[in-house]
């Protein structure tokens, strides 16, 4: 798993101890069930199937561990998800959101460097923070991303994010240390830049551009893959670009360009 993961299963672990007062080797089904009632309201059903699943895992440890002989987690259903749309940017909107960035200084230059390579590549935002200078292929225009598991993967990069990038290596701050010498995205403090600073960056440039919708980082990588099924590419090759394990995961940005398509139709028909 990811670190990103491990980090959130660790952390669910650690609530539902302190929920129990330090000791959850006793804890029951009941037990169980009124720590995900009690988190019903503040997170989604998503997070919560989250939540059940880590505490499946920690009590399948402690089985293992001979702490008990039960997992109580067996005796709940993990919530109903549905299925999932997630919020996508039309082109007029990613635009919007780039050309609202002030570049008259190094950190607008960056932004809107780190925009272009989330929207022309793909990025997670994690792969983002983590891309190093020597993952870049200019010449080539390719840029090879390391993503969930280690998994590596070879995503061509458009002229527009290139040149971005270009510009803001000339600009770029010294690093802080020799360990981020080959760190592309960096902070004031010549330190790697955290995945906050960016969500935070993008959640103010679409306030500046007027675009209203809650997007995160990962709305550009849903828009960039939106778009190029959209535009006619094919389901394998999108794949390949979003190191997607599984082809299911991809299907559902077909589900997005038929949900657009169907609210057109329904706008347009002549007995709405």
């Amino acid at each position: 798993m990811s670190p990103n993961t491990v980090a959130a299963y660790v952390s669910d672990a650690e609530n539902f101890v302190t929920f129990c007062g330090g000791d959850a080797s006793g804890a029951d089904s009941t037990v169980v069930g009124d720590y995900l009632a009690s988190r019903a309201e503040s997170v989604s059903k998503r997070s919560q199937a989250r939540i059940l699943s880590s505490l499946r895992s920690f009590f399948d440890w402690m089985i293992l561990e001979g702490t008990r002989r039960d997992n109580p987690c067996d005796a709940l259903e993990t919530p109903k998800l549905g299925k999932y749309l997630p919020e996508v940017l039309s082109v007029e909107e990613v635009l919007a959101i780039m050309e609202s960035v002030d570049t008259s200084d190094w950190k607008g230059v960056r932004d809107r460097a780190i925009l272009e390579m989330l929207y022309g590549c793909g990025l997670r935002v994690s792969e983002l923070c983590n891309l190093r200078i020597s993952q870049v292929y200019e010449k080539e225009s390719f840029v090879r991303v390391i993503g969930k598991g280690d998994k590596e993967r070879l995503v061509p990069v458009a002229g527009p994010a290139l040149e971005c990038f270009a510009a803001y290596m000339e600009v770029r701050p010294c690093p802080a240390g020799p360990e981020y010498d080959d760190t592309v995205f960096l902070n004031r403090f010549g330190k790697p830049l955290s995945r906050v600073s960016v969500f935070n960056m993008i959640k103010e440039q679409a306030l500046l551009a007027g675009v209203r919708k809650k997007i995160s980082p990962h709305t550009f990588r849903h828009s960039f893959a939106t778009h190029l099924i959209e535009n006619g590419a094919d389901l394998r090759v999108v794949q390949e670009m979003l190191g997607h394990e599984s082809i299911l995961t991809t299907e559902i940005y077909t589900h997005i360009n038929t949900a657009t398509w169907q609210a057109a139709v329904l706008e347009h028909h002549p007995r709405r």
